[in-house]
């Protein structure tokens, strides 16, 4: 616990007057002011948390947390748990489509396992690829009692500071973060109700592609797991302990030591929305050190982004998870402060300045 409270202690708002320097920046280069929109934008959030008009984002990583959960007992997924360990080998290996998009970016993918089911096989990888940080074989079955302990939910988000710290020695310029877990949008809804409430049938979506059947299924376990184990919505460690998953603990912490760190964290969808909500709990000040890269076909996910006020860069349709919106993201991210530090003030280009009408 000590770990995560001087953690939590380190987080700063951002500096106001650096942004309005920024901004000021900005609208200095040779365009019109605002005229390239969320890029400009963008370009301010970063450069107010590294405090620096020449933002360099050189070392860019994606954090890919994966853990199985109890509740696909119920029935809630249209793939079978061990697709979770199958997953995590086919992203060690490079063959996954978050390790297709980091590499066109330059971006290195970090793989996490918080709590597969089954014990990995893992031969001959570098260590720095893959960390083992398993607090136990999945959760429990959240229909029937809390996923987890209270002190494991702590243990998963201190895992994932912890494994922040680790790449951070390395150098860290920008984070993304990614999930894999069979029946972690269940959860992921869970911990979206129980935080901000509204209606479990408006906010579950279909997931890993269930059908009509399967879908009403699904909401009725997410409405049985919130009435057995009534989690504290006071109390983000209480909800993530009763209905949450170790990936969103470990993506929790990662997101707060990056914002400890002053490292901008580029969030993917709904289940790296829901690890940020249950981040924003924990310290609201967080918030200014997130960046949405793209708005999840899953129907929880607009609820967050609203509830956090992020406007996302990409609306792509997508649903997949992994660290896929982060890793397009990036793209944004990079051609936002190379305006910054490339694009020529009007002065420097010998250009005029808007005539005063």
């Amino acid at each position: 616990m000590f770990k995560l409270e001087s953690t939590v202690k380190g987080i700063d708002q951002l500096d106001k007057e650096f942004l309005l320097k920024a901004e000021a920046h900005l609208n200095n280069l040779t365009k019109p002011v605002g005229s390239l929109g969320q890029l400009e934008e963008l370009a301010k959030r970063i450069a107010g948390i590294k405090r620096t008009l020449k933002p360099v984002l050189k070392n860019k990583v994606i954090f890919t947390c994966a853990a199985d959960h109890g509740v696909t007992e119920e029935g809630v997924s249209a793939y079978p748990r061990e697709v979770t360990a199958q997953m995590v080998l086919n992203f060690l290996k490079g063959g996954a489509a978050v390790n297709v998009l980091a590499n066109c970016v330059g971006a290195r993918v970090i793989v996490v396992d918080m709590g597969v089911a089954e014990k990995l096989k893992v031969k001959n990888l570098k260590a720095r690829v893959f960390k083992d940080k398993k607090i136990n074989f999945g959760t429990k079955n959240m229909a029937q009692g809390p996923a987890m302990e209270r002190e494991e939910a702590v243990k998963s988000i201190e895992a994932g500071i912890e494994v922040f710290e680790e790449e951070f020695k390395r150098g860290i310029d920008i984070a993304g973060t990614g999930d894999m877990g069979i029946g972690n949008t269940t959860a992921s809804t869970a911990v979206t109700a129980a935080l901000i409430g509204g209606k479990i049938e408006e906010l579950t979506g279909r997931g890993t592609g269930i059908d009509d059947q399967g879908l009403i299924k699904k909401i009725e376990v997410i409405k049985k797991a919130l009435a057995v184990n009534k989690p504290d919505t006071n109390d983000p460690i209480d909800v993530l302990s009763k209905v949450g998953g170790f990936e969103l603990g470990g993506l929790t912490g990662i997101i707060l030591a990056a914002a400890c760190r002053k490292v901008p964290v580029v969030l993917d969808g709904f289940i790296s929305g829901a690890s940020a909500l249950l981040a924003f709990n924990i310290e609201p000040k967080v918030r200014d050190y997130l960046i949405a890269s793209h708005h999840s076909v899953e129907r929880g996910h607009q609820a967050i982004l609203s509830h956090l006020k992020l406007r996302p860069l990409l609306n792509l349709d997508m649903r997949l998870g992994e660290g896929t919106g982060a890793a397009l993201a990036f793209h944004l991210a990079e051609a936002s402060v190379r305006i910054m530090r490339e694009m020529a003030t009007f002065k420097s280009a010998g250009v005029s300045e808007k005539a005063d009408l």
